[in-house]
């Protein structure tokens, strides 16, 4: 039986998907690092960034999000997203979510299988959190 996999909040890898991306992933569960199926991020949205149009063959993915305020469009459906709103996203659905607030925008991002999603991210380029994220992802 695995051990358990206990990640400290200072720990976390950060990374662009390219240098000029609005968005940033902070990888809270790696499954190339630690052998899980899944993958799950903080995706932050810089004020008034957004995911490209997407969507994943086999993978369901949820924002959950933290805080900050957007708009989620998914098959020609959209709906307003506020912190302590989840989206759930079926395989096949093709979506985007953008930051319309005024603040940046948090999510906890996951996607069950990780279907190249972790990879993406890890073959971007490096970020690092500011002071601002640290205070939302409440590292010391």
């Amino acid at each position: 039986m695995p051990a358990p996999i206990i990640r400290r909040a200072g720990d976390y890898a950060t990374h662009r998907i390219q240098a000029d991306d609005t968005n940033k992933f902070a990888l809270i569960a790696d499954p190339i690092a630690e052998n899980l199926p899944f993958v799950a991020v903080v995706e932050i949205f810089d004020r008034g960034g957004k995911t490209p149009p997407n969507s994943h063959q086999a993978a369901w993915e949820m924002f959950y999000v933290l805080e900050g305020s957007g708009i989620a469009r998914c098959d020609g459906h959209e709906a307003a997203i506020a912190a302590g709103d989840t989206l759930i996203l079926p395989p096949g659905s093709l979506h985007e979510v953008e930051n319309t607030g005024e603040g940046r925008l948090y999510c906890l991002t996951v996607m069950v299988p990780n279907e190249g999603f972790a990879e993406l991210i890890r073959n971007g380029p490096k970020d690092s959190l500011d002071a601002e994220d640290k205070a939302v992802l409440r590292i010391g």
